[in-house]
């Protein structure tokens, strides 16, 4: 092999060793930047889930008087008065409304006759009574909720002193 050929040999040998390592530059830079685009599209998912979520929540906050009303409504309405079609109407109503709100993670925050727990309740008065334990919950003056967990509206009570 002549020297000319010997030297052509090497030098494509280092060209080919930088193609090799240039190609291997740049699978590792494409691939990085397809993991971050990846991660980029997760996290955005996450981003219009939370969005979502606290839309509904501010939606169904929104809605939670009306359904005070209906809780309202129905204290005033005797036994019997709960027989009349028109009224168990009515009540039918406040139960489908209560079953959609459970349906998006909605549920009731039990008071009374629970103890005290200023996560979930607000204390709107203390009474004084020998009928209960101090610190239980008396009675209930406002419904109080949870949304998948969190509190969306704490229940405001009368506690025994």
């Amino acid at each position: 092999m002549s020297e000319d050929l010997k030297e052509e040999i090497e030098r494509l040998k280092k060209k080919l060793e930088e193609a090799e390592k240039l190609k291997q530059e740049y699978l590792a830079g494409w691939q990085r930047a397809r993991a971050d685009l990846i991660n980029y599209k997760k996290e955005e998912l996450e981003r219009v889930g939370d969005f979502i979520k606290r839309a509904n929540e501010n939606l169904i906050f929104d809605f939670l008087p009306i359904l005070d009303n209906f809780d309202n409504a129905e204290k005033t309405i005797s036994a019997e008065k709960k027989e009349i079609p028109e009224i168990k109407g009515f009540l039918q109503i406040k139960k489908q409304i209560l079953e959609f709100l459970k349906k998006y993670g909605v549920e009731e925050i039990k008071s009374v006759g629970e103890k005290f727990d200023p996560v979930f309740h607000e204390v709107v008065e203390e009474i004084d009574t020998d009928k209960f334990e101090t610190g239980t919950i008396v009675e209930e003056i406002q419904k109080g909720y949870k949304i998948n967990g969190r509190v969306l509206r704490p229940a405001r009570v009368k506690v025994a002193k």
